[in-house]
């Protein structure tokens, strides 16, 4: 087989149109410009090596017995939909491919390829090198033509793309086809002169790239909200309650380059970044388009408002599992993933609503032998110790969620464990 294979230009992408032509590369150079989102038909070879590092036993018993262990007075019950999506189950296996096809040469990712610290730590230590993401973005100049780059499941910005082909290296692009479709949307919007308002987080990679959509057709405008109250701010403006200069003293670090509100929110288009807490993006959007109606009358927000829940399914779904989860008492949970994972947040605060709730990045930060559990408080930014967290006697009932990019290892490790505080092993679970 040639060291590059046939080129998959049929992705959604900022500069591959579907459909497009494909480019035959046969073996030669190390350093044709190809680009590829479709795999390299490896899938099969790496299944084991997949299975060995992120399959957990415990997991496949809770499913086994309808989502519930008892042992010992503890019993652990686990939300239906947990972990793993089939985005990041992509961009994993898509990785894994990469170093598989390319083993001479040097990989690079662009970013985290998703917010885990276990599967990043896993591809570092099969070679992949890690470019990290900065204020400015990422910088590309130690890569060379002959080098490959892994694109990220959150995707990169349009500028990204552009320094990565004018750089000619080999780019796999693993970006969640949930994400693109939000990247439609958007561009969508400015094609047709809507300001796109994101409700997301400025900094996170998914939104910056989304942001990035806008200029595909020329200087389109963005605005990112991280709340409602934030999303509120800009209905004060929009109806006339505040100036101009008091929007941008309050969102000058999350609008796009030359936002004029005066001109930049008369037509709106809102979305979202795929991974906030989905009823808070509904009721953003409803609040935007009240607002509209409110200022300009129904007839005009009809024609110069639009929005639309981008919300992905996997998100939805395990919102909805642990709301489902949560109508039976519940003495406390424990929420399993990143602490920059933004969808592994939105299920922390949505637990945090009706029970005692304990954020862990990984199974590690549940120590049996002292009874301490190392969380991440909601709407913190350090790790804060519980001792005793769980009871020592008595019945318990211990609710387990985790976010789209933990692994069902890494949440079996974790039951594991809440077992081990209460003196309980593994082999006594079954």
């Amino acid at each position: 087989m040639p060291d590059s294979p046939v080129e998959d230009s049929s992705a959604t992408h900022p500069d591959i149109a579907p459909g497009g032509p494909t480019l035959t590369v046969t073996a030669g150079p190390p350093n044709p410009h190809v680009y590829f989102r479709k795999g390299f038909g490896l899938k099969a070879e790496v299944q084991e090596e997949l299975a060995s590092d992120y399959n957990g036993r415990l997991v496949d018993l809770l499913k086994a017995r309808e989502y519930a262990l008892t042992a010992g007075g503890v019993t652990v019950r686990l939300a239906r939909e947990f972990g793993f999506c089939y985005g990041v189950e992509r961009a994993v296996d898509y990785a894994y491919q990469t170093r598989r096809k390319f083993p001479d040469r040097r990989v690079f990712l662009a970013g985290e390829i998703i917010h885990n610290p276990h599967v990043n730590t896993k591809l570092r230590e099969m070679g992949v090198e890690i470019l990290q993401q900065s204020p400015e973005g990422i910088d590309y100049s130690i890569v060379r033509p002959d080098d490959v780059v892994i694109l990220p499941a959150f995707g990169v910005t349009i500028q990204d793309f552009e320094t990565l082909r004018a750089l000619g290296c080999v780019m796999v692009d693993t970006t969640c086809g949930s994400v693109l479709n939000v990247w439609k949307r958007v561009e969508s919007y400015a094609r047709e002169g809507f300001t796109a308002l994101i409700h997301g987080k400025y900094y996170h990679e998914e939104t910056r790239a989304t942001a990035s959509q806008t200029a595909k057709h020329g200087p389109g405008h963005y605005i990112i909200v991280r709340s409602m109250d934030e999303a509120r701010a800009v209905c004060d403006f929009i109806e006339g309650k505040s100036s101009p200069e008091a929007l941008m003293k309050q969102f000058s670090h999350a609008v796009s380059p030359g936002f004029d509100p005066d001109r930049d929110l008369r037509r709106i288009g809102v979305a979202n970044q795929t991974t906030m807490l989905a009823r808070e993006s509904l009721a953003i959007g409803a609040e935007v388009g009240d607002a509209m109606r409110r200022a300009h009358g129904p007839d005009y927000a009809q024609e110069n408002f639009r929005t639309f829940d981008t919300i992905c399914s996997a998100t939805q779904e395990r919102q909805d599992a642990v709301v489902e989860l949560l109508r039976d008492p519940l003495d406390v949970m424990v929420v399993i993933g990143g602490f920059n994972s933004s969808n592994t947040l939105s299920l922390a605060a949505l637990c945090s609503e009706t029970v005692r709730t304990y954020h862990v990045e990984d199974a590690a930060a549940i120590e049996p032998e002292s009874a301490i559990i190392r969380h991440r408080p909601l709407g913190t930014k350090f790790e804060a110790e519980a001792r005793e967290w769980l009871p020592g006697a008595g019945p318990v009932r211990v609710g387990v969620t985790a976010g789209a990019s933990t692994p069902n290892n890494k949440i079996g490790d974790a039951v594991a464990r809440i077992f081990a505080t209460r003196g309980i092993g593994a082999d006594q679970i079954d």
